[in-house]
């Protein structure tokens, strides 16, 4: 089983190499090599354990949630944070509503069940929009609106699950009762996240250790302490870890660089190991038995819950027509609710089994159709920005204590004040070190003469304190940066 694993793990990664360069979304490429490999096609690996799917993907989702918020930045968030939360409460309300309503008209289900179905399936999943998003980078507004959303929609979705299913089970909510766990999820995880992000901060630059690998087994702790003790006070731990990341990613602290990169490696794995499980945990034969409620339960959700419910949820905010039908487009499914489709069979209902592989096979179609469109259909309405060129170097400054010096990377665009002049010509101050230049793929000694070109991607050693105004300086122009 191990070593099954571990080639799927490297043909997964070869076959996203491919389908970078024909532009198909990664996540479905993880989705089918499961699928391929799982019980009903090859039949290579026996996996049906939804309950182990679900405690398995609780971790997974902790570190690709922290990841996402550690890579927002202050700026993305406060352009969409109202939007977002608003269709990650509201929102998932009025697409679990709208759903619930059109499948008892449509398909005459039990209003009840109905309405659980709706809401297991009303949430966006975070694995996917990320997975996405960085794929293909959107407009800070959209792509921040997506990703905040996907983050924080999930209370809401298990809120109303469990309400709907207690209502069938014969178990009395009240709505007082309803309404306050909910403000109690959303705002105790932003506390929670807020708080453990102080503590991880205190600790990277107290650790002080000449050993990095300590700092990243550090980061794994503190991610893990944030999300256990958010769940401990019954907070939403995966909020938690979101807001903890956007947090931390948006200060400074020790070994910051390396812990990005770390966090980088792990979070790839997580959705690898997310996604192929999942189609691992897919039996083709079961849908057989469901496609056509399946079929027709992604559609209503598609092409008419989601479009309601980001139409309404958007109606306060300056969103044209254009992007608000990307952000209903961009509602795929995923995780999330494959694993609250387990519920039904913990409280006894005897739809279970179907209920399950109904909503399996409705997100499959989500992330088939949806995931393997949204880059494109980005693409072509003008949605995305240039992909940033990476530099195939890392020049990282290790310190183990607290430093009032740090390096950065800063990319050259054809408008940039610093473009086509010599390093010689923007006088820097003699604390301000351009270290190593990246130049297709190469690097170049830094010299006075060279002339800095577009595309050019400096590692520059300055002080924290001038680094805003030095990059200001690089793009913009003003006066030279000197000494204090």
């Amino acid at each position: 089983m191990l070593l099954l694993f571990a080639l799927l793990i490297i043909a997964s990664l070869f076959a996203t190499r491919i389908s970078d360069k024909i532009g198909f979304p990664v996540l479905v490429v993880f989705l089918a090599v499961g699928l391929i490999v799982g019980s009903d096609i090859l039949g290579l690996i026996e996996f049906s354990d939804a309950k182990f799917t679900k405690q398995v993907a609780d971790i997974l989702l902790i570190f690709i949630l922290f990841d996402g918020g550690f890579r927002t930045m202050r700026s993305d968030l406060k352009v969409a944070a109202k939007p977002a939360i608003t269709l990650a409460t509201f929102g998932v309300a009025v697409t679990a509503m709208v759903l619930g309503i059109c499948i008892h008209w449509i398909m005459d289900y039990d209003w009840m069940l109905s309405m659980l179905i709706g809401s297991i399936i009303s949430s966006t999943d975070a694995a996917a929009v990320f997975l996405i998003t960085r794929q293909n980078p959107l407009k800070k507004k959209l792509a921040a609106t997506l990703n905040v959303e996907s983050a924080a929609n999930d209370p809401m979705a298990i809120l109303l699950t469990l309400a709907f299913l207690g209502s069938i089970a014969g178990e009395d909510t009240s709505l007082w009762e309803f309404f306050s766990r909910l403000a109690w999820q959303f705002s105790g995880g932003i506390l929670i996240g807020f708080l453990a992000s102080k503590i991880a901060h205190f600790l990277f630059n107290h650790l002080h250790s000449e050993n990095r690998g300590y700092y990243y087994v550090l980061l794994i702790g503190v991610i893990l302490f944030g999300y256990g003790f958010a769940d401990q006070i019954q907070a939403n731990g995966i909020i938690a870890v979101f807001f903890m990341g956007y947090w931390l990613g948006n200060s400074e602290f020790v070994a910051k660089r390396g812990v990005s990169l770390f966090l980088e490696g792990i979070s790839t794995f997580c959705n690898m190991a997310l996604f192929l499980m999942l189609g691992l945990l897919a039996f083709p034969r079961n849908f057989a038995l469901v496609w056509k409620e399946g079929l027709l339960i992604a559609a209503l959700m598609i092409f008419v819950a989601r479009p309601v419910a980001v139409w309404l949820s958007t109606l306060p905010f300056r969103y044209s027509t254009k992007e608000k039908l990307f952000v209903s487009w961009g509602g795929i499914k995923g995780a999330v609710p494959i694993v609250l489709a387990t519920y039904p069979a913990a409280y006894g209902l005897k739809d279970a089994e179907s209920v399950f592989n109904i909503i399996f096979f409705a997100v499959l179609v989500s992330c088939l159709l949806q995931g393997s469109t949204l880059g494109r259909i980005a693409k072509r309405a003008k949605l995305t920005i240039p992909k940033s060129p990476v530099s195939p170097f890392s020049v990282e400054l290790h310190a183990i204590k607290q430093s009032d010096i740090d390096m950065f990377e800063f990319l050259i665009h054809d408008d940039y004040h610093c473009a086509k002049k010599r390093i010689q010509d923007l006088k820097f101050s003699t604390d301000v070190v351009i270290t190593s230049i990246t130049r297709n793929g190469k690097i170049l000694p830094p010299r006075g003469a060279i002339e800095l070109q577009p595309g050019d991607i400096l590692f520059i050693l300055a002080p924290l304190s001038r680094q805003h105004a030095l990059k200001t300086f690089l793009r913009e122009g003003s006066d030279p940066i000197e000494e204090p």
